[in-house]
């Protein structure tokens, strides 16, 4: 790959302001950055390790901005936070381990499940009758909510795009919350397993230093901006938004 223009660090740093954003509303704002990435040339395994760095500003301003969300959920939080960067170390490893020809198979079926979740989540919730009278008195056993938050942040260490989405679904179905206070938790939980992954991505030699470095303050910028608008946005346009073009972008990695 030759190295990127000005024009095309600009652009980088666009798509991170977007990804920072919709990661902020509702998640899967990676799957704008991501495929920038790849369409500038950049190797998809170099693209998403480099997209991983970059967007943990983004993260964190969402975060900060949903704070408020996350009041009196600390020790929920806690316990949540230790699986997930434990989860996202691990898909980092496997990230660099399996190498490009695993990863770029991989890359349109775990968006296409990640939108599944998302899409079927009320469904799935009716059926198990989660968030309904009596289910809510009973908290899910630790064992599953972490175990089931250990497994999701592996895939968001292996693979950024869609983690969003992913952590929405799956928290959506742990715990009976509003869907505002669920998608904070995501957002912190995104935060942990980011910065865990990209601490093991930064000894890996395959980030591309300078457009992360343009990406990470763009992402920051998006990542504040979408928390604020988290508010206003309804959920059932949050989620048909980023099911629909999620569901788009693996078809066209699947058939291109």
């Amino acid at each position: 790959m030759s190295a990127l223009s000005a024009p095309d660090h600009a652009l980088a740093a666009l798509a991170a302001l977007g990804a920072g954003a919709v990661n902020a509303i509702a998640g899967g704002g990676t799957l704008i950055s991501f495929p920038a990435l790849v369409a500038l040339g950049v190797g998809r395994v170099d693209a998403n390790i480099t997209n991983t760095v970059a967007l943990c500003t983004g993260y964190f301003g969402g975060a900060v901005a949903q704070r408020d969300e996350l009041r009196g959920e600390r020790s929920r939080l806690t316990g949540l936070s230790v699986a997930a960067g434990l989860g996202g170390l691990t898909g980092s490893v496997l990230l660099v381990v399996t190498g490009e020809a695993a990863f770029k198979q991989l890359v349109p079926w775990l968006i296409l499940l990640a939108c599944a979740l998302l899409g079927g989540q009320q469904w799935i919730r009716k059926v198990l009758r989660i968030g309904t009278r009596g289910t809510a008195e009973r908290p899910r056993s630790p064992a599953i909510t972490l175990g089931a938050t250990y497994l999701v942040s592996i895939y968001g260490g292996y693979f950024g795009a869609g983690l969003g989405i992913m952590l929405l679904a799956v928290l959506g179905l742990l715990f009976p919350d509003p869907l505002k206070r669920v998608n904070a938790l995501k957002q912190a939980l995104a935060l942990v397993i980011n910065v865990l992954a990209a601490v093991f991505f930064v000894f890996s030699g395959q980030v591309l230093w300078t457009v992360a470095l343009v990406m990470a303050p763009a992402s920051l910028l998006g990542g504040v901006v979408g928390g604020k608008l988290v508010s206003v946005v309804k959920p059932t346009v949050l989620r048909a938004v980023v099911v629909t073009y999620g569901t788009v972008l693996a078809l066209w990695y699947l058939f291109r």
